[in-house]
Order: structure tokens, then sequence, then C-alpha cells
């Protein structure tokens, strides 16, 4: 009687244009890391000053953002390169980082409703808005793109959540200017719960295996 070897299942080969692809989500995901910690520093120092939820919650996503991007470098690197496994963790853990930031930003939105606590205008708040809202979608754009050609649903997710801090930094820049300009000082918490609903949307769908591609 014969004995039938069995082979294991193998990776797909790692190709050269595929390696390339991996190479530059992992440069795009050091870049908007780099930016994002910079966003995290100035506009949580300003939503401090300002004492903005709004502002705050703006910091906090940048934060967010920047794990996200960990996240990708951390799917493309070593062992994980190419495992569907490592690929669905990846989405969960980008979830899990818009879930914990709806989570604050929605109590903290509420206690400044309920509270009346009225914010100061911060203009370094808007500017830092005015510059974030047509540049993030440059490099979303740029991180989509690479992540549809690698059949990568965690790298386009990641991206999506980058097209939301330019979505996020169009209602910063409302908010702020209605507070700043008008004195409408509930316009900042509205903004912040704003933010925490888009944040629940985009975990949502990361978390069943969702992509949007319509951001």
């Amino acid at each position: 009687m014969s004995t039938i070897q069995l082979t294991p299942l193998r990776r797909p080969a790692q190709t050269a244009e595929r390696a390339k692809l991996q190479r530059q989500a992992r440069r795009l995901a050091w870049g908007g890391i780099a930016w994002h910690f910079v966003e995290f520093g100035i506009a949580v120092g300003a939503g401090i000053a300002a004492s903005s939820i709004a502002l705050l919650g703006f910091g906090i996503d940048s934060l967010i953002e920047a794990l996200a991007g960990f996240v990708v470098l951390w799917l493309f690197t070593g062992r994980r390169v190419n495992s569907p496994t490592a690929e669905r963790r990846a989405q969960q853990m980008i979830a899990l980082s818009f879930y914990i930031l709806a989570a604050y930003i929605g109590v903290e939105a509420i206690r400044s409703l309920v509270g009346g606590h009225q914010p100061d205008p911060s203009w370094v708040g808007i500017g830092l808005a005015a510059f974030t809202a047509p540049t993030m979608p440059l490099l979303a754009s740029a991180k989509r793109r690479v992540g549809h050609k690698l059949d990568s649903a965690a790298t386009v997710q990641e991206a999506s959540q980058t097209q939301l801090c330019a979505y996020l930094s169009i209602a910063l820049l409302a908010g702020l200017g209605a507070n700043a300009l008008l004195g409408w000082w509930w316009a900042d918490p509205i903004t912040a719960l704003a933010i925490a609903a888009v944040a629940l949307r985009e975990g949502r769908e990361s978390w069943k295996g969702d992509s949007c591609d319509c951001c």
C-alpha cells in the first residue's frame, strides 16, 4: 500500500510587486503616525488651554489614528505578512480603537452639555483644523489605493480612519468657529458628539470586517 503525503498549505508567494506595495504601506503608515503625534500635541495643548472637549477629542482621535498606523506596521512585518488571521486581528484592533474614542468623547461631551461648560475660543485649534481638512484626504487616498492593491481590508479601513480625520477637521472648524465668532458655546460639545457618532460607526464596520469605500 502506497503512502500519500499531504503537503501543508503555503501562504501566497511573496512577489516583488507585493513586497514593494507592502514597503509603500509601511512608509505611508510611518508618515501618518508622525503627523498624528504632532496633531495630538497641538490639539490636546490647545484643548486644555481653551477647555474645549471637541479639541481634546480631536487630539485623542489623532493618537488613536497613530495607533492604527502601528497596527498596519504590525500587519506587514515578519510572519504576519499574507496571514488572513493577522489581517482579521488587525481589523479588530482598529475597531477597538474607534470604540474607545467614541466612549470617551461621548461621555465628556454629554457632561459638558449638561454642565453648561463654556470653552474659550481657540484660534490655534481653528488653524490646526483648517490645515488638516485639505491634507488628510490626500494621505487617505494613497493609503486606500495601496490597501486595495494588497487586498488588505485592514489597510483600507485604516485609510478610512485617516479620511475620518478630514471630516472631523471640518466639523471641528465649524464648531470652534461658531464658538469664537458667534459665542455658541454649545457648538463645541455638539461637534464632539458628532465625532463620537462617526467613530462608533467606523468601529462597528471594522469589527464586522467591512471596509468602507464610501469615504
